[in-house]
């Protein structure tokens, strides 16, 4: 399987504080791969890194077997696009204008807005759905609807490679559902890579091909959903006690928490110290 992103020796860090290191990973081309991991380990941080918003202390990231630090801005924004955990919407934004900036790296001195820019935000709002509310305002409509206006924009941008900070944030059972129905379609239909980070572990094992199971900084494992949801990986990652069976509709890892083990632990220790 070809290699989408390939990272070797990187440290990652804001300031001097380091959140990642020595963190060697492939992610294979055409696939949705999907970052998990418990809160503060390096999700975010690794996916801002593939984007090039954090520039490694060391190691080397490329994308398709260039690096990544010799690419410039627009260049990189042609091939790939980030949708980030929180995102502001401009007040009195209509959705259309709002999916238009997609297209600001094709823009320049030499080339307005033009037909092709007119049919990539066509595209963009048919394969969201939302041709039909492309004229009305962002800050009326429902978060999952919101969410899908943001892949717009993401998609106008008509980039090879979607990379989402957890997309499902905030969202109800119901939108969390459509937007990850629709970063299927994206991938199946359209051939699209998706990389982002979920906290949800059934959703990712409904909707990815490929995980990266991360702890503390570090890269623990990576793998099919099948090959890394286990119970003792569980455990070792989210110090979570679990039971792992197969999801009846999908066939994929269906995961049920049993006991959080610091918890088991301090619930030992009083029962000792009662002398039960």
């Amino acid at each position: 399987m070809q290699h989408l992103f390939a990272g070797t020796g990187l440290r990652l860090s804001y300031d001097q504080r380091v959140v990642c290191d020595q963190l060697d990973l492939h992610i294979p081309r055409g696939t949705i791969t999907t970052i998990i991991g418990p809160n503060g380990c390096g999700k975010s941080t690794l996916l801002r890194a593939l984007c090039r918003l954090i520039e490694p202390r060391a190691g080397q990231i490329t994308l398709n077997d260039q690096p990544l630090a010799g690419m410039g801005r627009r260049q990189l924004a042609r091939r790939l696009g980030f949708l980030p955990q929180v995102s502001t919407v401009p007040p009195g934004i209509r959705v259309r204008e709002l999916v238009s900036r997609g297209r600001f790296p094709y823009q320049g001195f030499l080339r307005q807005w033009s037909h092709e820019d007119e049919a990539a935000v066509a595209r963009a709002l048919a394969e969201t759905g939302l041709t039909d509310s492309a004229d009305r305002l962002v800050d009326q409509l429902s978060g999952g609807q919101r969410q899908r206006v943001w892949i717009a924009l993401v998609l106008a941008q008509d980039t090879e490679v979607l990379m989402l900070d957890e997309p499902t944030t905030y969202l109800d059972i119901a939108h969390q559902l459509e937007v990850l129905e629709l970063c299927r379609r994206l991938n199946g239909e359209l051939g699209k890579s998706l990389v982002m980070v979920l906290h949800d572990l059934n959703l990712a094992a409904r909707y990815s091909h490929h995980l990266i199971a991360m702890k503390q900084g570090r890269i623990v494992a990576t793998g099919s959903p099948a090959d890394l949801l286990t119970p003792p990986r569980i455990e070792e990652v989210f110090g979570i006690q679990a039971r792992v069976m197969r999801d009846p509709v999908t066939g994929s890892p269906l995961v049920v928490p049993v006991a959080s083990l610091q918890g088991a632990a301090a619930h030992a220790g009083q029962d000792a110290g009662a002398g039960i």
